[in-house]
């Protein structure tokens, strides 16, 4: 790149020149090139057309290419999303790439898989594991179409096992050693980041891992961020993760109460934050305490309800309410469709869960 002071030197002649004018042979050259591009393309596309569909079913030489008809219809291919799928995905083990084990464990590799399954980052692990067992996962680098990088950092940084400048370094540290993550740019590459600050999480992801496939929840905004790291053209949106006591059929940790035992007409348990939204839920609450649930809950102490206690409470509304707050997105929206749905309730009434957004204090 040159220096702002060094300006480039001009070429142009100052002398004028007049331009040629459009003579009858240029027309005639220009006509003679569109009628033999057109009568090449033809001739191109005579074979393919010709072929019936049926013998394409048989020619294994085409497989992989999507061929027309002449009344128009499409022969799909038989790999990729054809008939059968052969995806191959690749998912890094902790100790081939140095810096990954820390982004699972922590610095000290104290914090287990079973503390990160549960709550609402749950999903870092259960995906994970679920490309571990998948048979679309394959051991050869290179024959694989997408690669998985395995990484608890919300869960290792909300149980203190790196902080926020330890997981940066981390992330760096282990993205340099992979070449194959240097090949795509990153795009054949996928992160899992579940909680409201999505990529966020990673300071520098905008620098490195711009090009990737990122799983979030978080497709709106993320939290006190004025950009968003979700990409509609590559990144996909997945639901926050709910405990799997939850969605066991028959066995359920809470099962939904018939609407004629339901306590409250709505209610919501959750944190104020100091938003404005849940703060008028919580006095509209002390105002008609027989319709409107709204405790302030708490981190720690007495006000923090325990699991079950939660269920429990969750259940015994006939409205979910989920005011927006740090993030737009809220794991109360997930939890709702088992325990407020009616649909698996023992009145067996036809109904559907009902969960609404609060956005400066009003109820949308």
């Amino acid at each position: 790149m040159g220096s702002p002071n060094n300006k480039p030197t001009r070429i142009f002649s100052l002398h004028h020149h007049n331009t040629p004018s459009c003579t009858r042979s240029h027309q005639i050259g220009a006509l003679l090139l569109v009628a033999s591009t057109f009568l090449l393309t033809r001739l191109f596309d005579h074979p393919f057309s010709t072929c019936p569909p049926s013998s394409l079913n048989h020619d294994h030489t085409s497989q992989n290419v999507v061929h027309f008809s002449d009344d128009g219809s499409i022969s799909w291919p038989q790999m990729g999303y054809g008939t059968h799928l052969s995806l191959k995905i690749y998912v890094y083990e902790e100790d081939e790439i140095d810096g990954l084990k820390e982004l699972l464990r922590g610095r000290e590799g104290k914090i287990s898989v079973d503390a990160c399954v549960k709550g609402q980052w749950g999903t870092q692990v259960k995906i994970h594991k679920l490309l571990l067992q998948s048979r679309f996962r394959t051991r050869k680098k290179e024959e694989a179409n997408l690669f998985f990088v395995p990484a608890y950092a919300k869960c290792v940084r909300m149980m203190g096992g790196l902080n926020d400048k330890e997981i940066n370094h981390t992330y760096v540290k282990a993205l340099s050693q992979m070449p194959y993550f240097r090949r795509s740019g990153g795009r054949d590459h996928i992160f899992v980041f579940p909680s409201g600050a999505g990529a966020h999480l990673f300071r520098s992801w905008a620098t490195y891992i711009n090009r990737s496939i990122i799983l979030t929840p978080e497709g709106d905004r993320t939290d006190k961020k004025d950009t968003s790291s979700f990409n509609t053209w590559k990144d996909i949106i997945i639901p926050g993760n709910v405990e799997d006591g939850m969605t066991k059929r028959g066995a359920a940790m809470a099962q939904p109460l018939p609407l004629s035992k339901r306590k409250y007409l709505a209610n919501y348990l959750g944190r104020a934050q100091g938003k404005v939204g849940r703060l008028k839920l919580i006095e509209l609450a002390k105002q008609y305490p027989d319709k409107l649930e709204c405790p302030e809950l708490k981190f720690s102490g007495p006000e923090k309800f325990v699991r079950m206690e939660y269920f429990q409470h969750l259940r015994n509304a006939k409205f979910c309410v989920a005011p927006r707050g740090e993030s737009s997105w809220t794991l109360r929206f997930y939890e709702s469709f088992f325990v407020v749905s009616l649909s698996l309730s023992l009145s067996h009434s036809l109904t559907h869960t009902h969960t609404f957004h609060i956005h400066g204090g009003q109820l949308k």
